[in-house]
């Protein structure tokens, strides 16, 4: 488990690099490696992480696709990162292959932020093809 923070109100983090500080420091060479946020407010993706436009493209489409409204009827005001939460998914897996992750040539490990600015939680979890 390792802990992030936010400073926006939605934000896109990319942390690839985290995830396989994990990978590296495990014994297991072949499995599945989960990745997950246990905030109802946040998620995990996969996307480009060479081009940093590709982040302010998401957002602004996520924030134009499930804009605040008035009718929602959360106490919190927050309804709309709670759906942005559900859409993307709180978790992701992946491929663990002679102790490498595997992401395609332009891919990157996103924590996504909807109700920021925050600290958070991501768990990694590797399990073992020979479990």
């Amino acid at each position: 488990m390792f802990e992030i923070s936010t400073v926006a109100s939605m934000e896109l983090k990319d942390i690839s690099g985290l995830v396989k500080k994990y990978v590296g420091e495990s014994d297991i060479g072949n499995g599945i490696v989960l990745v997950y946020t246990p905030h109802t407010t946040a998620g995990i993706t996969i996307n480009e992480n060479a081009d940093p436009s590709v982040k302010s493209d998401m957002i602004k489409f996520l924030s134009e696709m499930v804009p605040d409204k008035s009718y929602f009827r959360h106490m919190e005001g927050n309804s709309s990162s709670h759906i942005l939460s559900s859409l993307i998914s709180p978790s992701q897996s992946f491929i663990l292959d002679n102790g490498r992750l595997i992401l395609g040539t332009w891919q990157g490990i996103f924590f996504c932020e909807f109700d920021g600015p925050r600290s958070r939680k991501v768990y990694v979890k590797i399990l073992s093809e020979d479990q």
